[in-house]
């Protein structure tokens, strides 16, 4: 039976220990909870600002210049080259740190970089930072992100940079343009 108290909100009902809301069967346990937050934050924290501004842009646009990027989520990347690719757009990676997803332009041929950033590659991990994927997911996945990079340095990604899952192999925009990445104008 349901009881209902004058002035207790709705959906609340008395149990034994008084007056509570029912549970909530999707948050039921913190583990559910956490990997929902978790998942979300790193949603959230994603590649989702060069995105945004890579598709609001119509053909012929001004280059896309990038000054720092943290990298974000392969699928959410990958789309964006896609639609770089296609629109022929420039991309121009000028400062700071290119980490993770964002080691994903060197794949497109309308691309330059200036000798200071710093590019961060490591290998594919799940959304939990870190967390080692299976071995066939892994395999495709490291592929799937090497097919993206000058021959040399896709070389080098399959026989040692997918090696690291935390934390990066950073090498400089100079060595890069020292293995026929084309170099920016000053």
């Amino acid at each position: 039976m349901r009881y209902i108290r004058p002035g207790a909100g709705p959906g609340m009902e008395r149990g034994r220990t008084g007056w509570s809301r029912p549970p909530n069967r999707l948050f039921q346990s913190w583990a559910t909870w956490g990997r929902l937050t978790i998942l979300c934050l790193c949603l959230a924290w994603g590649a989702t600002g060069p995105i945004q501004a890579a598709s609001a842009k119509p053909p012929g646009a001004p280059p896309l210049v990038i000054r720092g990027d943290p990298g974000g989520l392969l699928e959410e990347r990958l789309t964006l080259i896609r639609r770089l690719r296609a629109s022929g757009q420039r991309v121009e990676l000028r400062s700071g740190e290119c980490l993770s997803a964002c080691t994903l332009y060197l794949g497109l041929s309308n691309l330059c970089v200036s000798p200071g950033v710093v590019f961060g590659f490591h290998g594919p991990s799940s959304v939990l930072r870190g967390l080692a994927l299976p071995p066939d997911l892994f395999e495709k996945y490291s592929r799937l992100m090497a097919a993206h990079y000058p021959p040399p340095l896709r070389r080098w990604f399959l026989r040692e940079g997918r090696q690291r899952t935390l934390g990066f192999h950073r090498i400089d925009g100079g060595t890069l343009i020292g293995l026929g990445v084309p170099a920016c104008a000053a």
